[in-house]
């Protein structure tokens, strides 16, 4: 049914109740009951939510995910296919599962690492190794939304994780709100994917980073001139981190370099 429809697609963009209540000029209790199936959706409400979700009305009726979803799952499960270009690259998907799962055994444990924290890790894992040393490390995409940056593969790469019994999800509170954490049940081991100096990266970004709760990090990564040049949904750009500001640059490049 639509109202399951429009609840998955708010969680894989990782929008929150309030937010897409904002976005339609209502209330979140109306929101609520509409997400539930208990209020009918107007014309104009379905509208705007294909608006946000990146769909065509007909898309959103229908309850078809947009295209680019099937071609992620392309890009994990095939080798040398034209796809791989355009998605995480298929050497680095298993530097991207050995990383998280490495990230889950470092940082997993506080109360504040849930999926959003998660998502902003990633990206300043990912964009400041770009900066530091022009190479990409996971590569992946990341889509701009409300609350900051949004690998996209990751929703596949954790289905097939716990499919290999790799990880388990756990749904707690975080104070008035709920929150999805991960578990991972193996130790990482990149023993030949990560570089001496990928991992002292990865450390350094956590020791920086992974105490912030998913407010500040939003907060944070807004702040990101790859966020802010990048359009509403739509893909971030790694080369707009040779533009940041002294916020969140972390590359020092020097009176010559300039």
């Amino acid at each position: 049914m639509i109202h399951y429809f429009i609840q998955k697609m708010r969680e894989s963009k990782g929008f929150t109740q309030e937010y897409m209540a904002q976005k339609l000029g209502i209330s979140r209790p109306t929101y609520v009951v509409l997400e539930k199936g208990q209020r009918n959706l107007k014309i104009e409400e379905a509208k705007q939510i294909a608006k946000l979700f990146n769909l065509s009305f007909d898309q959103l009726i229908n309850e078809e995910e947009p295209s680019e979803q099937v071609d992620i799952v392309k890009s994990v499960e095939k080798e040398d296919t034209p796809e791989l270009r355009v998605s995480i690259p298929q050497k680095n998907f298993e530097k991207f599962r050995e990383i998280l799962l490495y990230i889950l055994s470092q940082v997993g444990g506080k109360p504040n690492v849930g999926e959003t924290v998660l998502y902003k890790l990633l990206y300043f894992i990912d964009f400041d190794y770009y900066e530091k040393y022009e190479e990409q490390l996971i590569g992946a995409t990341y889509i701009k939304n409300h609350f900051g940056p949004t690998p996209v593969e990751f929703k596949k790469l954790v289905e097939k994780m716990i499919k290999d019994g790799e990880l388990e999800i756990i749904k707690s509170k975080s104070f008035q709100y709920d929150q999805k954490k991960y578990l991972a049940i193996r130790e990482p081991n990149f023993a030949k994917l990560l570089s001496a100096q990928e991992l002292q990266h990865i450390n350094d970004v956590l020791a920086r980073l992974s105490d912030k709760n998913a407010t500040e990090l939003s907060e944070y990564s807004h702040q990101d001139v790859p966020w802010i040049a990048a359009q509403e949904g739509k893909p971030i750009e790694y080369e707009s981190v040779f533009y940041r500001t002294p916020k969140t640059s972390v590359r020092n490049y020097g009176e010559n370099q300039l």
